[in-house]
C-alpha cells in the first residue's frame, strides 16, 4: 500500500490490496479512540420502527408508525420489538480493533508486526489474540498512473478485482429512457463521424421481444403495468404491451424468464403492499404467480458470518439495488442461427416514474406519455387528478455486448444460486451449439471497439460462491470485511479513475456524500458517522494537488435539488446536512491549497455543484386536472409557479472524455460500502480514443456533449475543454442565470435550459452557506443546507 503526504494533503494509493480497504485502515488509524458499542438493531426502515440500546443494561424500544396504520399493526410491532429487546441482551458485542501507530508508517519503512486485538478501551481481549500486519506507504506520485490518464490501449483496467477487463466489446450509452428523433444536434467525433444517440427502453423492448432462450432481470423495483414504447413518432409492432404482459408472453413461448426483485422488508404483515419505498414488490410477485415467469422477491440477506443483530440490521436497512437485464440475442450481422449474450447495466429500473425524455416536461405529457404513469412522491397526496408538476426523471444506462455481457450474466447466476430458490437457470453448456461462448464482437483495429470491466458492491450474503478465507478472497479480487467477504470494486474503480485523471471530471449522481472522517466536528463526532468511503476526499485532494503544481483541473458535479421524498422530512433534511458537510470539506481543502500557493481564485472555478430543474409556461390544450392540490401546500405552490426539480437519478462519472463509469451505485456509503446495498457498474474506454496527444473525441466525448446540450440547451466551443477556466466560468454563468429564471416570481418563457446552480454560497474560508434569499428551496419550507437528525441513525441516511 502507498501513501502520499504532500504538505497537509495526505493521499492514499493502492499497491497490493484494494484502495477502499486501505481507507478503512486509515479511519481506524485516524480515530483510535472510537468509543462505540455496536448495540443498535434496526428492525425497520426510515422510522418504521427502531430498537436502540442506549446502555449495556438498559434498552429503549422506539416504535413509530406512519399515520393511517391500523392499531392492530402497532400492537404486533410492539410485541415483536419487546421480544427482540429481550433477546438483544444475548447479542451485544464490542467493537474490536488492532492499532498501528501512524508514526511507524509515515517514515516509509515496511511495518511487519503482530498487533494485539484490543477492545474499545484499548484493553486486550480474552485470550489476547493478535493479527499479523504488513504495511508500507509511499508518496502517491510514485504510482506510474498518477495523473497520467489511460496512457496506452494496453491499459489492463483496475487491478485486484473479481472481474477482469474485457476487450473487443461494444457499448451503447443511453441518456434518459428515451431520446426523440432529431433532438441531439451534430456533435463532431474523430474520424469525421458524428455522435448518434441510442434509445434505452426501445432497445430493452427489442431485446426482450427477440429473446429465444433466456431473459434475466434484477431490479430494486419492477412494475408490471408500465409500457416501454411511448413515442408516437417511433411506433413499434406490439409496442403498446406492458412489461408484465410482455414477460409473461415470452415465458409462455418457452423463454426462461427469471427475475430477482428486491423484497422491501418494511412492508411486513398487514403493512405489506408498496412498503415505505413504494417498490410494488408484492404486486409484482402476485402478477407473476401461477405463470411461467419465475419472479423471486429477494431480501437483502446478510453474509452468514455475522451475528443476529448484524443480520437484522442488514436485511431491514439495505437493499438490492442492481438494475440489469440479460438476454440472448441474434448475431450482429444476422443470417445465422447462432445466438449471443447481451446485457444492460445502469441506473434505470423497469418501473413507474422512470420514462422520460431530455425535454423533462412537467405538465405537457400528462394526457399522453405520463397520464398512466404519474410519479410525484415529493408532495403528500399528489395524483394525476390533481395535476402537475410531475417529477421529471433523468437517468443513464448502458448496453453491453461481447465478453463483458457474460460477466453480467455470471453476476445474475451468482445471485440466483444464492437467493433464487429453484435451480431453473438455463444450462448454457447444453446450448453450446446455439449460444456462442464469450468472444469479441469488435476487431482490435476497429476504432469503435471498447475495453470494459464490471464492478460490484456485494457480499457473500447476496452472491453464491464467495470463498470463506481471507487468503482465498484476496486471490479472487475480494476483500475481507467484519465477518464477511466483500466485493467493493465500484469504490476502487472510482478511486483509480480519479487518480488517473489529468484534466477534468464530470459527475452526475443521485447522492453525493462521504469521507466523513474529514468533516468538521460541528455538532457531530465525525468518527461516529461511518460514511467512510473516500471518493469526495479523493476529488478535493486531486484538485489541491493540481493547484500545488500550477495546473488546471475542474470537477463538475450534478445532483438532484434534494433526495426524492417530502423535502421537509427528517430523512431528506439529514441527507442534505451530510451533503453540505461533504461540500464544505472539499471547498476547505481547495481553499487551503489556493492560500498555500498564493492563488487568488474562486474555489467554484475548480469545483462546482449543479442541480436540474424545469419551468414551463401554460399552453392551450394542456391536460386540465379535475381536482386541485391542498391550499397552502408545496404542491399548489409548485403548480402555480409552473416549476419543479428534474430528479437526477444517474450514477455516472466521466474522466477526461476517455473513461466512463455507469451503474447503479450512488456516491454514498450505502452504495460504496460493499456490505450494504448490492450494486453493479461498468467502467469503459475506447482504446482508439484516448486523451494522449490530443483530447479524446470518441463516443464518451459525444455522450458528454449530448448531456450538456440536454442540460444547457446549447453547445459552446468552450465545452470542448472542460478543464479550462473559460469553460467552467461559462457553465457557472449559464447555471446562475437559469437559477435566477427558475426561482424568479414571474414566468414569461419556458426555461431555456435545465442546469441550475446548486443554491449554496461558498465563503472566502470555504464554508458552505445559504445563497442570499434562499434558506429554503422554492415553493417549500425545506432548508437547502439540511438539518441534523437527532433520532435517525447515520447508517440509515449515509
Amino acid at each position: 500500500m502507498l501513501l502520499a503526504n504532500t504538505g497537509s494533503y495526505p493521499h492514499v494509493l493502492l499497491s497490493s490490496c484494494s484502495a477502499s480497504t486501505l481507507s478503512d485502515l486509515l479511519l481506524s488509524l485516524s480515530h483510535p479512540k472510537r468509543e462505540k458499542w455496536v448495540t443498535r438493531l434496526s428492525i425497520g426502515f426510515m422510522g418504521l420502527f427502531m430498537l436502540r440500546s442506549m446502555r449495556l443494561t438498559s434498552y429503549t424500544v422506539v416504535v413509530g408508525i406512519s399515520s393511517g396504520r391500523l392499531l392492530e399493526n402497532l400492537k404486533r410491532l410492539l410485541v415483536l420489538a419487546k421480544e427482540l429487546a429481550n433477546s438483544m441482551q444475548l447479542w451485544i458485542w464490542k467493537e474490536l480493533g488492532a492499532y498501528v501507530p501512524v508514526e511507524q508508517l509515515i517514515e516509509g519503512e515496511e511495518v511487519d508486526t503482530w498487533a494485539k486485538i484490543l477492545d474499545d478501551k484499548k484493553n486486550p481481549v480474552h485470550g489476547e489474540p493478535k493479527i499479523h500486519v504488513k504495511l508500507q506507504f509511499f508518496h502517491v506520485s510514485k504510482d506510474r498512473s498518477w495523473g497520467q490518464g489511460i496512457k496506452s490501449p494496453k491499459f489492463p483496467g483496475v487491478p485486484f478485482t473479481f472481474f477482469s477487463q474485457r476487450q473487443g466489446c461494444r457499448v451503447s450509452l443511453f441518456q434518459d429512457a428515451h431520446v426523440p428523433d432529431k433532438f441531439i444536434p451534430k456533435i463532431p467525433l474523430a474520424g469525421e463521424k458524428y455522435y448518434e444517440p441510442h434509445r434505452c427502453w426501445e432497445d430493452i423492448f427489442d431485446a426482450i421481444t427477440n429473446a429465444k432462450h433466456l431473459i434475466y432481470i434484477t431490479g430494486w423495483s419492477v412494475y408490471t403495468g408500465i409500457s416501454l414504447i411511448r413515442d408516437s413518432r417511433r411506433p413499434k409492432s406490439g409496442g403498446d404491451i406492458t412489461i408484465g404482459e410482455l414477460l409473461k408472453k415470452k415465458a409462455s413461448e418457452g423463454v426462461r424468464v427469471l427475475m430477482l426483485v428486491w423484497d422491501d422488508r418494511t412492508s411486513v404483515g398487514l403493512l405489506k403492499k408498496d412498503g415505505l419505498m413504494a417498490t410494488h414488490d408484492e404486486e409484482t410477485a402476485q402478477f407473476f404467480q401461477n405463470t411461467d415467469v419465475h419472479c423471486v422477491l429477494c431480501p437483502r440477506n446478510p453474509d452468514g458470518g455475522g451475528s443476529i443483530v448484524q443480520g437484522a440490521q442488514i436485511s431491514t436497512m439495505f437493499t438490492h439495488h442492481q438494475k440489469i437485464v440479460v438476454v440472448d440475442s441474434e448475431m450482429p450481422n444476422g443470417g445465422s442461427q447462432s445466438r449471443r449474450i447481451v446485457s444492460f447495466v445502469g441506473g434505470l429500473d423497469l418501473c413507474d416514474g422512470r420514462y422520460d425524455t431530455p425535454f423533462h416536461s412537467l405538465f405537457r405529457t400528462l394526457d399522453t406519455a405520463h397520464h398512466d404513469d404519474f410519479h410525484q412522491p415529493n408532495f403528500t397526496g399528489a395524483s394525476i387528478t390533481k395535476g402537475g408538476p410531475r417529477e421529471p426523471w433523468h437517468d443513464i444506462h448502458s448496453r453491453l455486448e461481447g465478453p463483458i455481457a457474460w460477466d453480467v450474466l455470471f453476476n445474475f447466476e451468482q445471485r440466483w444460486r444464492k437467493q433464487g430458490g429453484k435451480d431453473v437457470l438455463v444450462q448454457l453448456r447444453e446450448l453450446d451449439n446455439v449460444i456462442i461462448p464469450p468472444s469479441p464482437v469488435m476487431f482490435p483495429d476497429d476504432h469503435e471497439t471498447w475495453n470494459v470491466q464490471l464492478f460490484r458492491s456485494i457480499d457473500g450474503g447476496a452472491a453464491f460462491g464467495f470463498p470463506d478465507s481471507p487468503e482465498d478472497a484476496a486471490r479472487a479480487g475480494l476483500v475481507s470485511g467484519k465477518d464477511n467477504i466483500i466485493d467493493r470494486s465500484i469504490q476502487d474503480a472510482y478511486i483509480h479513475a480519479i487518480r488517473r485523471a489529468k484534466n477534468f471530471i464530470y459527475i452526475e449522481n443521485q447522492y453525493f456524500l462521504g469521507s466523513s472522517f474529514a468533516w468538521a466536528a460541528d455538532g457531530i463526532k465525525p468518527e461516529d458517522i461511518g460514511a467512510s468511503h473516500v471518493i469526495p476526499r479523493e476529488l478535493s485532494l486531486k484538485i489541491a494537488d493540481k493547484i500545488a503544481n500550477g495546473e488546471r483541473f475542474t470537477v463538475y458535479v450534478v445532483v438532484p435539488m434534494w433526495p426524492e421524498g417530502i423535502p421537509e422530512s427528517a430523512s431528506v433534511q439529514a441527507i442534505l446536512d451530510w451533503q453540505r458537510r461533504t461540500m464544505e470539506m472539499m471547498y476547505k481543502d481547495i481553499k487551503q491549497a489556493l492560500d498555500k500557493h498564493g492563488v487568488e481564485e474562486d474555489p467554484r472555478n475548480y469545483l462546482t455543484f449543479f442541480c436540474l430543474g424545469n419551468r414551463e409556461v401554460k399552453k392551450d390544450g394542456e391536460y386540465e386536472p379535475s381536482e386541485a392540490p391542498e391550499a397552502d401546500s408545496d404542491y399548489i405552490r409548485a403548480q402555480e409557479a409552473r416549476r419543479f426539480m428534474i430528479y437526477v437519478h444517474t450514477k455516472m462519472m466521466i474522466v477526461d472524455d476517455e473513461y466512463i463509469i455507469i451503474g447503479s451505485a450512488n456516491i454514498n456509503q450505502r452504495s460504496m460500502d460493499g456490505a450494504r446495498d448490492s450494486e453493479i457498474a461498468m467502467g469503459a474506454y475506447q482504446p482508439h480514443h484516448l486523451s494522449v496527444r490530443e483530447p479524446a473525441r470518441g463516443q464518451i466525448h459525444g455522450f458528454r456533449m449530448a448531456l450538456w446540450y440536454e442540460h444547457l440547451g446549447m453547445l459552446d466551443e468552450t465545452f470542448l475543454q472542460p478543464e479550462s477556466v473559460e469553460c467552467i466560468k461559462k457553465v457557472n454563468q449559464i447555471a446562475d442565470k437559469y437559477w435566477d429564471l427558475y426561482s424568479s416570481e414571474t414566468l414569461e418563457h419556458d426555461l431555456p435550459g435545465h442546469l441550475l446552480r446548486y443554491p449554496v454560497g461558498v465563503t472566502s474560508e470555504g464554508e458552505v452557506t445559504e445563497l442570499p434569499g434562499f434558506e429554503f428551496f422554492p415553493d417549500t419550507k425545506a432548508r437547502v443546507l439540511g438539518a441534523k437528525s437527532d433520532y435517525l441513525p447515520p447508517i440509515l441516511t449515509t
